[in-house]
This record gives C-alpha cells, structure tokens and sequence, in this order.
C-alpha cells in the first residue's frame, strides 16, 4: 500500500503537532503504547509522551498487541550480535541522523525523541538492535511545530531502497526496503508489524495521511518493512 500524502493545516491552524501509533514493551509486560502528537501553540499537554508531561491515550487509538522485542537473538537466521545503533542514514531521501535510545517511561508508554529536535530517531532500547535477529524498531517525527523532520519523506522510499546503520561496534549493516505501507492508528496491525521470522529486521515508523485538525494528529503510520541485506566494518 502505498503511503498517503500527509495534509498541512491551513495558515489559519494552531502550529501543527505530530504523531505516532506504535507499540512496544518488554516482553511479557504487555505494555500498550501510543506515541501522539501535540498542538504545542494551543498549550495543550501531549496526549502521550513527547516530554516528561503525563500521558494518556488518544481519542479513537486502539492499542495493539506488543511485540516481543529480542527473543529472536537465539532463532535461525542471518544476524549480527547486539550492539547499539549510532547513526541512521538513507541517501534516497537524504536522511542523515543521530540515534537516541527510547524506553518505557513512568506513564507506561513508550518517550518519544525530543520534539525539539527535528533532526534525531529513537530506537527502542530494549528491543533488538539494528542487524540483530529479530525486528528493530525506529521511530522518528514527520514534523514539529518548528517545521518539517528527519522522516518527512519515509513514504517516498522505494522497494530496494537502501538504510544504513551505523553501530557502536564499528559495522554499517545495511537494510534493504521490502514495502512502504500505511496503516490507520485505529487499526494497527501489530502482529504483521512487528513479527519476527528468525532474521534480522528493521521497522522505520512515522505518521502520515490525512491530518485531523480537530484532533490535531495525523490519522495513519507510515511503516517501512526492511531487512538486513550486508554487513561490513566503517
């Protein structure tokens, strides 16, 4: 499927907040996550964690099974042994970004990278690394309200399309994009998304299709669905 051209907000709208649908938690907690946006100019707290404020979940978003983060290290498969991701890069859309580890905060949901930071993603820390077996999840802003963001043109990516991540232990792996779909946040498929067939994964998540200025969010998540290609020393 392909993604949907998101909407901008009238010059008339708030300055725009941006969100995202996507579970994760450690594996057996059951943690149900909702990563969504805020409408910073009205002073409306985010209605999950883009900050330290409280969260709470958005109105209509469902909460989808979690995925099991890194019980794959184990299975069959290519696969690189754990070590965390430094940077993120995807020259078809010109992306060049540092990571920051994500984790469960005290609201039980899944912090989000800073929304000051319009040029940073978030992996999620206690999931399986970038080239380990396994599916590693990445998520990052389409926009701000201080403008656009490292995945504003996620959607764009290509069957073939090309991601580099480079690790802590020295190796670039490379992932190569097998789809980019979109999927409605109140209709998450969690189990597809995050399903683990024993080889190394990666998930690139961020919002998109049509942006609802009353709920000041983007309706869908733009997913893309890669797989680790090669390997090699930096």
């Amino acid at each position: 499927m392909t993604a949907q051209q998101p909407s901008e907000p009238d010059s008339a709208s708030p300055a725009p907040g941006r969100s995202l649908l996507w579970p994760a938690a450690a594996v057996g907690l059951g943690f149900l996550l909702v990563y969504n946006s805020f409408d910073a100019s009205a002073g409306v707290q985010p209605p999950t964690t883009v900050s330290s404020a409280p969260a709470t979940t958005a109105p209509g978003a469902t909460t989808p099974a979690a995925p099991t983060p890194s019980a794959s290290a184990s299975t069959a498969g290519p696969g690189l042994p754990r070590s965390e991701p430094e940077r993120i890069s995807i020259r078809d859309i010109a992306v060049d970004a540092p990571f920051t580890p994500l984790s469960i905060g005290s609201s039980g949901r899944l912090d989000a990278p800073p929304a000051d930071d319009k040029n940073l993603v978030g992996w999620f820390k206690d999931g399986a690394t970038p080239g380990e077996r396994g599916t590693s999840v990445v998520a990052g802003h389409v926009d701000t309200k201080t403008g656009p963001a490292v995945f504003l043109y996620l959607r764009t990516l290509k069957k073939g399309s090309a991601v580099d991540i480079t690790r802590e232990d020295g190796v670039v792996a490379t992932f190569k994009v097998d789809t980019v779909e979109t999927f409605s946040k109140a209709d998450f498929p969690s189990d597809r998304v995050y399903d683990d067939n024993g080889t190394a994964q990666l998930r690139l998540i961020t919002c998109g299709g049509e942006y609802d200025k009353r709920a000041k969010d983007y309706k869908d998540n733009v997913v893309v669905f890669a797989h680790l290609a090669s390997a090699k020393k930096s």
